[in-house]
């Protein structure tokens, strides 16, 4: 497993993949998230969650003065009540669109893990996340976001 460091230097060396089309001349808010990828024990499924009749990757933003691998681990105690481990770092991705929750022009940039689930487990802090498990496939076409579908389908070769 490495380092933190180890982590964040591959995603300094590596091409961050794009999805959208940046629009010129408009003000894009930029939103760093870290995001988890949890295949069941026959690692035939994933772990993602329905929030707003979407469908997401376990995960969110990077808080002020949070590294993405503490955000990541934040996030699965709030949505899902699970303690996980970080196991793999599958990459950076990001995507440009149009927010028509906060009408807002985003640019959401994604650091992207395989995580395993650790036993033990507490109650959800955020109660409108329904933890759903689907096939990869499935999962990879349900997604709102682009490049978290992108993420999946590195997940399966990393993985399977």
């Amino acid at each position: 497993m490495s380092s933190n460091n180890d982590i964040r230097e591959e995603v300094s060396l590596q091409k961050i993949i794009s999805f959208g089309e940046q629009n010129f001349g408009k003000e894009y808010i930029t939103r760093p998230g870290a995001y988890g990828i949890i295949f069941n024990t026959e690692k035939n499924k994933i772990a993602i969650t329905k929030h707003l009749g979407k469908y997401f990757l376990i995960g969110g933003g990077v808080e002020e003065g949070e590294t993405p691998e503490d955000c990541l681990r934040r996030e699965f105690l709030e949505e899902a009540g699970w303690y996980v481990k970080i196991e793999k770092y599958i990459g950076t991705a990001q995507r440009y669109f149009y927010s028509t929750n906060q009408y807002e022009y985003m640019h959401s940039i994604g650091d992207f893990y395989v995580c395993q689930r650790l036993e033990g487990f507490t109650e959800p802090i955020e109660q409108d996340h329904e933890i759903c498990w689907v096939e990869p496939q499935q999962a990879a076409g349900l997604l709102f976001h682009e490049h978290q579908s992108w993420a999946v389908k590195q997940a399966l070769e990393l993985v399977i």
